[in-house]
């Protein structure tokens, strides 16, 4: 079970197999992680030290300082055909004892990430965030400039652990003559690969307000080929009640 430190960082023991590759050489391997959390948002994963291809890695000489992990020496990674600078730390005096003989690797510097044999994007996966896809008959209509954008009877809600409900919407339901694709595409470890949309009515542009997953990630293969729309930032009715915005990071 996780713990809350003193400081405020929660550890807790896993038993999933988690690796990490750099120019397509393993780096780190092991069936004993911690997970971390260094922000609330999600963890980060910490391997034993006896678990990281130590050959690969090179003191920089620099630290790193964190409020409530201490200082971290930092590690350039260096395979055959790759090389990280600074992309791996350890907090050897750390004040939280668990961290002391683990080593953590920056997300992005590194080539590629798995749990078991499944690759994850983005971050680490959350075991305590969830994402239900559930089949609904309730009236989702989407407003925009005075416009009814969308309009449908049978949406797919998808509900997400620390997220407002996402209505996502058959294309046919949809006013796609008033969507212009865009060229922000953004990844979630959870829902895959989404690509964007404008609104645009009479001139009036809504930047990247509508998303949708053409290939979604298995647990929310449901919504794939659907589209959804910014709860935050648009005017949404439910069953005829115009929806108050949420207040998200999206906001």
């Amino acid at each position: 079970m996780g713990e809350r430190q003193r400081n405020r960082v929660r550890v807790e023991a896993s038993q999933r197999r988690i690796r990490t590759y750099l120019g397509g050489e393993l780096v780190a391997e092991t069936t004993s992680p911690l997970l971390v959390w260094e922000k609330p948002y999600y963890p980060v994963y910490y391997f034993p030290i006896a678990d990281v291809r130590s050959e690969l890695l090179t003191q920089t000489g620099e630290t790193r300082r964190s409020p409530s992990r201490g200082e971290a020496t930092l590690f350039t990674v260096a395979t055959a055909d790759a090389k990280a600078e600074g992309a791996a730390y350890r907090h050897i005096d750390s004040p939280v004892e668990q961290l002391r003989d683990y080593i953590a690797f920056d997300w992005d510097a590194m080539g590629s990430w798995f749990e078991e044999d499944e690759e994850v994007y983005v971050h680490a996966r959350d075991p305590y965030t969830r994402v239900d896809v559930l089949q609904s008959s309730r009236h989702i209509e989407v407003v925009v400039d005075g416009v009814k954008v969308a309009d449908s009877k049978s949406p797919r809600l998808l509900f997400e652990t620390g997220l407002p409900v996402r209505y996502y919407l058959s294309k046919t339901d949809v006013r796609m003559d008033l969507l212009e694709p865009t060229d922000l595409h953004t990844k979630c470890p959870y829902k895959g690969t989404a690509s964007y949309y404008d609104v645009v009515i009479e001139g009036n542009r809504h930047e990247n307000v509508v998303w949708g997953y053409p290939f979604a990630a298995e647990e929310s293969q449901r919504v794939a080929g659907l589209v959804s729309f910014y709860n935050e930032k648009l005017d949404i009715y439910v069953d005829g009640e115009l929806e108050t915005k949420p207040k998200t990071m999206f906001s």
